[in-house]
């Protein structure tokens, strides 16, 4: 089954590629179809997995290469199961809100499922190096789909995504190769590299999480490794900005909550320092998407305050903690899939996202405007939705471990709502302009962003399903560390 889903896409990236580059609804309806059936299976996955069960289930493995000790090995547990069905719910959503991409839509659909592919790789594999070539495969659509597809300064944010990625690679590739190095039998099965770890001395321990932390910080990101992702989240297109914040940002969190199990002790003794810098980002986050006037930049630096949540979550090595994290992870990815599918609306039929130039959305677009208010609420935590009970799960762990100091992610909830209604007030209740250009929101993007919407609120109301399913994989986590 796993196997079969990271090889779909790759096939119908294939068959895009071949097929007449005039055919762009059979183009885009090839990759919609595949991207079905992609979500479809992950649905299986979640069907057949067993929830009080916290080690790894669906388990393959073969040799890739003996002699360096590497292998094919797949497996999904409670933590990247999740992340898994999010991957494949926003490849769908980001391949339906690509309606208008009608130039170059060949090459384009096939860099979007080789992407999907490397994602789920990801989230799938269980040995370092698997993961390692995942990880960087996902660079080479990304650059393509910014550098030919992005808006008039996509050359230098395409550049700089990269280089801030490979920078931060190269100190996973020398962490893991110190962890390569420790392994009994010299091998990179994240099983046999945890158990070398915990023979390490801490000093070197602490060297090896520092490396880790830097490659997995640049992608989620966090303070001060943030640099790369307002520039491009404006620059990409609408779909790529969709994958970019609801997708590649979970990849650095969960990353990072794997090398907290590889190295205990290690994060142990970095607890403090981790949740200051989660603290950090969460205000730093919250105050720069405050001051935005773009639309799109906004999102982008409200996803560094919430990924400054999912950090103090993993900070708190507790069971509340780590499945608010976890939960928040989802949440997030819902929420700035929703905000970027609904900007790129907005964009198309007013050509700004410039807040003070957009006005008067609800008499001229009712349904945008309900749904763009309830991204932007959801987004900002309200009670209902996902990211309320993410934060609340983050907030009583780091009460009960810091007491009174995690009274600052109160404030960056504060700031969020400050700016979330700024902006609702602005766009659906403000001055009417554009009048006559801006029509609704039309039936392809309507399901995307409704699919998102009611994901939201359900998970919001009812969130027993998605904590459950990560439920026993986190309390082995929380057991490392005493949880």
């Amino acid at each position: 089954m796993l196997k079969a889903l990271l090889l779909l896409p790759l096939l119908a990236a294939l068959l895009v590629a071949v097929l007449p580059a005039r055919r762009v609804n059979l183009i885009r309806n090839v990759a919609a179809a595949s991207a079905v059936l992609v979500l479809l299976g992950t649905l299986l996955l979640i069907a057949g997995f067993d929830h009080g069960q916290g080690g790894l289930q669906f388990f393959e493995t073969r040799p890739w290469n003996p002699r360096v000790g590497s292998s094919f090995s797949l497996g999904v547990d409670g933590i990247s199961l999740p992340m898994i069905v999010l991957a494949a719910l926003l490849s769908l959503v980001a391949i339906l809100a690509s309606g208008s991409i009608r130039s170059g839509a060949r090459l384009y659909f096939s860099l979007l499922l080789v992407l999907e592919s490397a994602m789920l790789g990801v989230f799938m594999a269980r040995d370092w190096s698997l993961f390692y070539v995942f990880w960087e495969l996902t660079l080479i659509p990304l650059f393509f789909l910014i550098d030919r597809m992005g808006g008039g300064n996509r050359h230098r944010a395409a550049l700089n995504f990269v280089l801030y990625t490979l920078g931060g690679s190269v100190f996973m590739l020398v962490a893991l190769l110190l962890l390569y190095d420790a392994a009994p039998g010299h091998s990179f099965a994240m099983a046999d590299m945890a158990e070398g770890a915990r023979g390490l001395p801490l000093a070197t321990q602490l060297l090896i999480f520092a490396g880790l932390f830097i490659g997995f910080g640049v992608k989620m990101p966090v303070f001060p490794l943030h640099g790369w992702l307002p520039l491009a989240h404006v620059e990409a297109p609408v779909p790529v900005s969709i994958l970019l914040s609801g997708v590649l940002l979970k990849m650095g969190s969960y990353g990072l909550i794997r090398a907290a199990e590889t190295l205990p002790a290690a994060t142990l003794h970095l607890q403090d320092a981790l949740a200051l810098l989660a603290l950090v980002s969460l205000i730093y986050g919250s105050v720069l998407a405050w001051r935005q006037t773009d639309l799109k930049k906004m999102v982008a630096y409200s996803s560094v305050a919430h990924m400054g949540v999912v950090l103090l979550g993993i900070a708190t090595l507790s069971v509340a903690g780590l499945a608010g994290a976890v939960f928040q992870m989802v949440a997030h990815g819902l929420a700035a899939g929703l905000l970027f599918l609904l900007v790129g609306v907005i964009y198309q039929r007013t050509h700004t996202r410039e807040l003070h130039e957009i006005g008067g959305l609800r008499s001229a677009a009712p349904r945008l405007t309900f749904l763009l208010t309830l991204a932007l609420l959801a987004s900002a935590g309200l009670p209902g939705s996902a990211g309320f009970i993410a934060e609340l799960h983050v907030l009583i762990a780091g009460f009960e471990r810091w007491q009174g100091g995690v009274v600052l992610l109160s404030i960056g909830v504060l700031i969020s709502a400050a700016y979330a209604l700024r902006v609702t007030g602005r766009l659906c209740l403000g001055q009417a302009m554009h009048a006559g250009t801006v029509t609704d929101i039309d039936r392809t993007e309507l399901l995307g962003a409704a699919t998102l919407a009611l994901i939201i609120v359900f998970a919001g109301i009812y969130p027993a399903p998605l904590l459950r399913l990560s439920a026993a994989s986190v309390r082995g986590i929380a057991a490392l560390f005493g949880g």
